[in-house]
């Protein structure tokens, strides 16, 4: 059985994310690191209370077999530049550096669509250098999950987000073939593509997009 480390398990990805490692019998035990209190109860669990400035203090308590990061903020959250970039690339980086030194074999990150560490824009290219980063740390298995629009049920109200979700849901059968990458995904379903890529890895690094997200949600080759 395997002991995994979580960041990220508040958020809407990360809380699905958490409910499948839970449930998911080849787990012992599954760490959370959050900024407060997840009301999450369940015998496998163990919450540890931290974020990017005192994680190095918990480093002797992560320790597991895979880590999972589901990190991220919003413009809205944090307009700043600095601080986005330490909450998206430095936060997460510095978790599966962590991971890895204390030897986790295996790294899965949400990303998203279109990160390139070489773009001239700010979000894409926080992606990108976040993806290369943690590649770098040579972990045996490297799985990124790039979604592009991401559904469910968010506990906070984002009204505009809401609504581009709407058309992006009516507009994803019409995208095929090499577009199918931007089809929305729900949450839910990225979570269940990343357990079952943790099932057979076999690639150093991979990349998954919205067809290979499918394909492992539907036991499809």
């Amino acid at each position: 059985m395997k002991k995994a480390i979580l960041y990220g398990a508040s958020g809407l990805v990360g809380s699905n994310i958490l409910q499948e490692l839970l449930n998911n019998s080849d787990y012992e035990q599954i760490t959370a690191v959050a900024r407060k209190d997840l009301s999450v109860k369940h015998p496998k669990l163990k919450t540890l209370i931290g974020d990017f400035n005192s994680l190095i203090g918990l480093a002797d308590e992560v320790k597991a077999d895979e880590v999972y990061i589901a990190l991220g903020t919003t413009r809205k959250k944090t307009p700043d530049d600095t601080t986005y970039y330490q909450i998206d690339h430095d936060y997460p980086v510095l978790a599966a550096k962590i991971a890895r030194e204390n030897g986790a074999n295996s790294v899965f990150l949400v990303s998203s669509i279109g990160a390139n560490a070489n773009s001239s824009l700010f979000y894409p290219k926080t992606k990108g250098q976040t993806e290369q980063d943690i590649i770098a740390l040579n972990f045996e298995h490297t799985h990124i999950f790039r979604p592009s629009m991401i559904q469910g049920n968010r506990t906070e109200k984002r009204p505009v987000e809401k609504i581009i979700g709407i058309i992006w849901k009516a507009v994803t059968p019409l995208l095929s073939g090499r577009m199918n990458k931007y089809r929305g995904i729900e949450a839910k379903q990225i979570a269940t593509a990343m357990i079952e890529a943790a099932k057979n890895p076999s690639e150093k690094v991979k990349i998954y997009h919205w067809q290979e997200m499918n394909q492992l949600n539907y036991g499809l080759k």
